[in-house]
């Protein structure tokens, strides 16, 4: 039986559930995660969990574009802290991207989840956007070449930091060699965008 809810806002009350949400996640992964079950972590009723989010994948999305924010934002930062040379800015991208994956394991979940669901197309791609003008704002200043080049040249460098993080994940990498390889990567791609503009 669910609790007498706490009078919030409207907005510090979907903040709370978002909370529950990535809790739920965190210890029983994606598939724990539903309606019935975020009002019962929550301690409201399911109306309230309804109201906000209405499905099983909006809750998702929300839950997912939030942790997304969390994670592009902690990443920018690192980036604006860092030296300014190509290796120490590839170097910073790298640790504060696994540190990430480390920090809030229940993105990844959420990831797979909204992929496997009827609409794919809903999360993922923005998610996608983000980190390309990301990375192609971070790297920008270090890459000689049109600025399409560099951003399909960033796709590539997403889709290996997932590699990699699927490898870490499952114990074939330490932290360290997870960084060491995302950051050779990301010089290489610079490297040959130096060359090809020569």
């Amino acid at each position: 039986m669910a609790r007498t809810p706490t009078r919030l806002s409207r907005q510090a009350r979907r903040e709370q559930l978002l909370d529950a949400a990535a809790a739920i996640v965190r210890a029983q992964g994606a598939d724990g995660l539903t309606l019935v079950t975020l009002a019962e972590a929550a301690g409201v009723s399911r109306p309230i969990a309804y109201d906000h989010f209405g499905t099983r994948p909006a809750l998702l999305l929300a839950l997912h574009q939030r942790l997304d924010a969390r994670h592009r934002a902690a990443i920018t930062e690192a980036v604006r802290a860092a030296p300014a040379t190509a290796g120490e800015v590839a170097r910073v991208i790298s640790t504060a991207y696994f540190d990430c994956a480390t920090a809030m394991p229940e993105l990844g979940a959420v990831s797979a989840a909204l992929r496997a669901g009827p609409k794919p197309a809903a999360g993922p791609p923005e998610t996608l956007t983000g980190y390309l003008d990301l990375l192609v704002t971070s790297l920008r200043p270090y890459a000689e070449l049109p600025a399409d080049e560099l951003r399909l040249r960033c796709v590539g460098l997403l889709g290996a930091a997932e590699a990699i993080a699927a490898e870490r994940q499952r114990g074939q990498l330490t932290d360290a060699a997870a960084v060491a390889a995302l950051s050779a990567l990301i010089l290489g791609a610079l490297a040959g965008a130096a060359t090809a503009a020569e």
